[in-house]
């Protein structure tokens, strides 16, 4: 059953092109929703729980957008649920222009000690459920023979950063899923498209980092990294980009007649993928590991 909230949405669609978003409640997919609404785009806002849609709505209203944004519930580890929204979406707009797959979350700490419960949860959500939302729409698609389907990864599916093996290991995935994708989806004029964000201030990494805290333990062999990890990433969360740059970014992209395969955004990003391209590895990781180093030895007494 598909369940949705709209603030009066305008009768038909009128030609204008549609865009579906997952995870479209806060951070980067509340931001993109609006900014492919003020493009012009029916917005498909999906969202795990839609009683979480009040921001989204607000600022739509704010913005004199909501007549072109429809919220959605939608979780992306239920396939049945996919489907019907898919159904839904098809049935009433009958095209679907841009997929943009952000939902996604964040598990960290040392990977000895996350159970495979965790790893699966990760999995489940920032891959399979993108895999599955991909297929409910290829066919159309691939009928229309134009779409762009937006994969929003992170620097993290180009570096496997410590204390981040899950969610390293999802982007991963997603980034190796996207580049088979987009070979196949060419020859009919589909375009596959990787935002690779590095650090922005989203409530992902705030969730993360809780979860990392509650695996803190003094009798864990890895309390002293894992604390050094922690507080390198709370430094770099606070002065993490403002997240409506990517927004912005994925407005480009739609409007591009050609996007390229790859867009890494976010202070640092290109250099630390650069770096890991040119740079021997061994070089690479003695310089982020001394980093770690000293941030271990703030953390002692």
């Amino acid at each position: 059953m598909v369940q949705r909230r709209d603030e009066r949405l305008e009768s038909g669609n009128g030609g204008r092109p549609v865009a579906f978003i997952t995870g479209a409640s806060s951070g980067f997919g509340l931001l993109i929703a609006l900014e492919l609404a003020r493009k012009g785009y029916r917005v498909i806002a999906a969202m795990r729980d839609i009683s979480n849609s009040g921001l989204l709505t607000l600022r739509a209203r704010e913005g004199g957008l909501e007549g072109l944004i429809e919220c959605l519930t939608l979780d992306v580890t239920d396939r049945q649920a996919i489907q019907d929204a898919a159904n839904y979406v098809i049935g009433t707009y009958e095209r679907v222009d841009v997929l943009v797959n952000n939902a996604g979350m964040a598990i960290g700490g040392c990977i000895e000690e996350i159970p495979m419960d965790d790893w699966e949860k990760q999995m489940e959500v920032n891959f399979f459920g993108v895999v599955a939302m991909t297929r409910a729409f290829l066919p159309l698609m691939r009928e229309q023979r134009h779409g762009k389907i937006i994969m929003i990864s992170s620097i993290s599916g180009r570096m496997g950063f410590p204390g981040y093996g899950p969610y390293a290991a999802s982007k991963f995935a997603v980034e190796g899923f996207s580049e088979s994708l987009r070979l196949e989806m060419l020859p009919f004029g589909v375009h596959v498209v990787l935002v690779e964000p590095g650090a922005y201030r989203t409530d992902i990494w705030s969730k993360g980092f809780r979860h990392m805290d509650s695996r803190q333990s003094e009798r864990s062999p890895y309390s002293r990294f894992l604390a050094a990890v922690l507080r390198y990433s709370h430094h770099t969360a606070q002065n993490a980009d403002d997240p409506q740059d990517v927004a912005r970014a994925v407005g480009r992209i739609v409007l591009s007649q050609y996007p390229r395969l790859r867009y890494p955004l976010g202070k640092g990003a290109a250099l630390t993928i650069l770096g890991k391209t040119m740079l021997p590895w061994k070089w690479f990781e003695r310089i982020l590991l001394r980093e770690l180093e000293k941030e271990a030895g703030r953390t002692e007494p």
